[in-house]
């Protein structure tokens, strides 16, 4: 790994590990969801730069690999805007769940992985018709390592529903 990938790597793995918090305390919510948001912005932010080192486009293949980046970014943003909506939901109303909610959550929450992929397969096409098939296949990889970076840091920010504390009948 050259040294600007390693530097963006460390980079990106710090950002994101300075995120991580603990179980939210009743009042915390907002707090938790101001967290996850400045977490988010990092990586968008990011991203770009990320995918650019550690894909080296020739100058021909940059300039007709971006704009399309830029169209399937939009997309995907705009999915983990949802999924950060289901989340915000959820941190800011797991200690009072019902049991019909968490399962409306979850309904969101799989149908929002299920648009991720068809977008993703949407895509596959449009980019290897601009890039070889190991270049398409490597920003993939690039895109689920920084998604599963993601994740993780996400997962150790949201609060695990305890089932055995019921909620309140209303």
């Amino acid at each position: 790994m050259s040294n600007a990938r390693l530097l963006l790597a460390v980079t990106l793995l710090y950002v994101v590990s300075g995120a991580a918090v603990d179980v939210p305390e009743i009042g915390a919510a907002a707090a938790l969801q101001t967290e996850q948001a400045i977490l988010l912005d990092t990586i968008r932010a990011n991203r770009k730069a990320f995918v650019a080192v550690n894909l080296q486009l020739t100058d021909e293949e940059a300039k007709r690999f971006w704009p399309l980046y830029d169209a399937y970014q939009k997309e995907i943003s705009a999915i983990g805007d949802r999924v950060v909506a289901i989340v915000a939901d959820y941190t800011t109303n797991f200690r009072d769940l019902a049991d019909a909610k968490a399962v409306e959550l979850m309904k969101g929450y799989l149908a929002a992985e299920a648009e991720r992929a068809e977008v993703r397969r949407k895509y596959l096409p449009e980019f290897a018709k601009i890039l070889p098939g190991r270049a398409v296949a490597r920003f993939y990889q690039i895109e689920n390592k920084m998604d599963a970076v993601l994740r993780y840091e996400l997962a150790g920010t949201i609060p695990v529903v305890d089932e055995k504390r019921a909620a309140p009948a209303k």
